[in-house]
């Protein structure tokens, strides 16, 4: 599903470039999970977002499914991102003006993916049926980060990539949702590449790597 090669990238700085990534190699088969870990500054967002096609590596390449996303266009690659992946931020991201259906539908709708069966799926197993009508500030964190969830699910994209999307709750709320997103995942093709710092949300993924000096290292499992 997700392949990245020898990805180098860089960033220029008054003290001069600043080397961040320098020969990254990732595999990610599809309907598997893995977690992105590695201290603050350590390149994980940076990663993130080569993958999701939001940010153009130096030197390597990035193979997700039929796709190379270094040798796409802007243009290509904001096609790509709207049918290809789904999104979950820390921060929720929800639109405030919409209310949490039109959130839920939102991207399925933009790629053309809107399944009403599936729709119904995601709003019962995720508990929200009772909150439809609200508006993104009338939730719980919780409660966002499910409908973050729905939202980047609705689509039934064949990537998933989350940004430390349980950091900003507490640990039994944290706990729930990250349950529900590897319930909702279980038995789907959709892949799972997820950036924490939490070794106990780490753990819950079937493979675990940590950034450091530039390179990813395999972490044993167990």
């Amino acid at each position: 599903m997700l392949e990245v090669r020898n990805v180098f990238k860089s960033y220029a700085t008054p003290q001069g470039s600043l080397p961040v990534l320098q020969g990254v190699d990732l595999t990610l088969a599809p309907g598997s999970s893995l977690a992105l870990m590695g201290e603050s500054g350590s390149g994980k967002s940076t990663l993130l977002h080569l993958v999701a096609g939001l940010d153009k590596v130096d030197r390597g390449s990035i193979r997700s499914g039929e796709y190379r996303l270094d040798g796409m266009s802007e243009h290509q690659l904001a096609n790509w991102r709207r049918t290809e992946i789904g999104l979950v931020f820390q921060q929720f991201n929800l639109i405030s003006s919409l209310s949490v259906e039109d959130n839920l539908t939102f991207q399925a709708r933009l790629c053309g993916r809107f399944n009403a069966e599936w729709q119904t799926h995601l709003v019962q197993r995720l508990g929200l049926a009772d909150l439809l009508r609200r508006y993104p500030e009338q939730l719980s964190g919780g409660q966002q980060q499910r409908v973050a969830l729905g939202r980047a699910l609705a689509s039934r994209p064949p990537l998933l990539l989350a940004d430390e999307p349980t950091g900003s709750l507490d640990e039994a709320t944290s706990d729930e949702v990250l349950q529900l997103l590897l319930e909702l995942l279980d038995g789907t093709p959709t892949s799972l590449l997820m950036v924490t710092h939490s070794q106990r949300v780490a753990a819950r993924l079937a493979h675990r790597v940590v950034l450091q000096g530039g390179r990813l290292a395999q972490v044993a499992q167990g």
